[in-house]
């Protein structure tokens, strides 16, 4: 990594410019702009353009960031669960043999793409292929609201295993050998609690994201300093950091930026050549295996005791190759494993699946509606203990989403009720906080078809939804519908906009949060002041 200041060339701000002409083009297609940065790059080559160092640069830099924020959302204690862990393992090896024996096969077909390929070189393409995009599913799990879902869960834990794997990787084939002062490095762990210090200090602004940069490109410069690989330091430095107030945060707040860094990134890509019509042909059959893949993970999680519509969920979150793939294919043409075609090739079936995988991922609810007779059949007897369908237990009200503010509408609820509420989460952490604190709170998910098929009509008089997507706020009312329920529907919004779209979609009443308590403040105020 050339952690050299950058020197800004026109033609590099031109290229930009580009990027974000393709990047807008796309949008309007429903794809998502990574695939316009990829084809300006394709474009950008067939112009005879050659990428510069500012470009490269940073690319690199954005690897960095992205890195450092996977370490700042590692949790170690979820790694540990066998349908994490196990299921990465299981699923990269048997990707890895059948892609690569497929790949070694079409070897001797006398195709120009996989003439002279050996058994290691087809182990690299297959290898870059196992894994699945971190970038796109935590984008489209954030914009879902599902990050702290159980399925939401499973997925990024499963990502992060796959991006542990690609850092291993990554750092064997760089070559470098630590120097003995890397055990000096060590010294990093006692100093966790200043950095974490000094990251509070910084607040909620640019002081944060400006600490957050220098940590992890001068955590980098650090490990490579004692020959260890740039990257895995990086990595290594967010694990560091995580599991505390503010890496979350962090996390959040250099998202823009490393996606932006990444851009330059998947701009270079296209500098590798221009497709011809094989290599598109090539690309299109990856992409259709890719359904196997999917199948696959999703046989794997059911085997490990998740129900049918979490290991879906997981599985479409999972569906689609991975921006680490190039960076592995890109180490592999370096280092003469592969060529550059087939850095190409990953580019456009990555591309492809990233389409197909926004448009499943907004369908899903009722993609798992229209197959889940054939999807139940998979499932095991046993459950987990996190991943067990919802008894309401004779409930009359029920509050799904337990943050700020509804436990604050718990707390109203129970006066009135009485015995007879019961909140709703699908955060495991948010219900055990809850239950300490004497709310009778359970894991459950308002979209969940298998909770409302359980649910008795007439049982419960009233639904309150807090929650935070106004899609998955739909998708649960036309649920709710669907089973038959009578009673009243009640949901909290904090954009006016929202209002009449839940009101035209049978939400009884809709209550504007931010609007409400400004109102509130106010006439408590006024009362105060007699």
């Amino acid at each position: 990594m050339d952690l050299s200041l950058l020197a800004v060339h026109f033609t590099d701000v031109v290229w930009i410019v580009i990027a974000l002409v393709f990047g807008l083009a796309v949008t309007f297609a429903a794809m998502p702009p990574m695939v316009g940065y990829l084809i300006a790059g394709f474009v950008l080559s067939a112009m005879g353009l050659q990428s510069g160092e500012t470009l490269s640069a940073v690319a690199d830099i954005g690897v960095t960031i992205l890195l450092f924020s996977i370490g700042l959302k590692l949790n170690i204690k979820d790694l540990f669960r066998p349908e994490i862990w196990a299921v990465s393992i299981i699923h990269m090896m048997i990707t890895v043999l059948v892609f690569g024996a497929l790949v070694f096969a079409l070897s001797f077909s006398g195709l120009q793409s996989f003439l002279g390929l050996s058994v290691f070189d087809s182990a690299i393409i297959a290898f870059a292929l196992s894994f699945s995009s971190t970038v796109f599913a935590v984008k489209v799990l954030d914009e879902k609201g599902e990050i702290s879902s159980l399925h939401g869960k499973i997925a990024i834990g499963i990502l992060i295993m796959q991006d542990l794997f690609a850092v291993i990787f990554l750092t064997v084939a760089s070559g470098k050998v630590p120097s003995l002062w890397a055990v000096l490095l060590l010294l990093l762990i006692p100093l966790r609690p200043f950095l974490i210090k000094l990251l509070v200090k910084a607040g909620h602004g640019e002081l944060l994201i400006l600490s957050g940069m220098t940590m992890a490109l001068g955590g980098a410069a650090v490990f490579e300093l004692f020959g260890v690989n740039a990257d895995l330091g990086a990595l290594l430095l967010g694990v560091l950091l995580a599991g505390n107030v503010k890496s979350e945060e962090l996390a959040k707040s250099l998202l823009a930026f490393k996606e932006i860094f990444l851009v330059a990134f998947f701009l270079s890509i296209g500098f590798y050549g221009i497709p011809s019509m094989m290599t598109i042909v090539i690309a299109v059959v990856l992409a259709v295996l890719m359904l196997a893949k999917a199948f696959l993970f999703f046989n794997l999680l059911t085997a490990f005791k998740l129900r049918a519509r979490t290991s879906f969920l997981t599985s479409l979150s999972l569906s689609n190759y991975s921006e680490f793939g190039l960076i592995v294919g890109a180490i592999g043409v370096a280092n003469g494993w592969m060529s550059g075609e087939w850095l190409v090739i990953i580019a456009i079936a990555l591309s492809i699946t990233f389409v197909f995988s926004s448009l499943a991922n907004v369908a899903e609810h009722k993609l798992y509606a229209k197959y889940e007779n054939q999807l139940h059949r998979f499932e095991r007897k046993q459950r987990l203990p996190d991943d067990r369908p919802i008894e309401v237990d004779g409930a009359q009200v029920l509050i799904f989403g337990m943050g700020r503010v509804g436990a604050g509408v718990y707390d109203t609820m129970l006066e009135i009720y009485h015995d007879g509420v019961l909140g709703i989460d699908y955060d495991l952490d948010v219900v055990k906080r809850q239950q300490d604190e004497g709310r009778n709170v359970i894991v459950g998910d308002a979209t969940d078809y298998d909770f409302w098929e359980r649910l008795r009509p007439g049982v419960v008089s009233l639904i309150m939804l807090d929650m935070p997507n106004t899609n998955e706020v739909l998708a649960a009312v036309e649920m709710i519908k669907a089973s038959g329920y009578q009673g009243t529907i009640a949901a909290a919004v904090k954009e006016n906009d929202c209002i009449e779209l839940l009101l035209a979609a049978g939400v009884d009443s809709v209550f504007n949060v931010y609007a409400e308590a400004g109102s509130g403040f106010a006439y408590h105020v006024h009362e105060g002041l007699g």
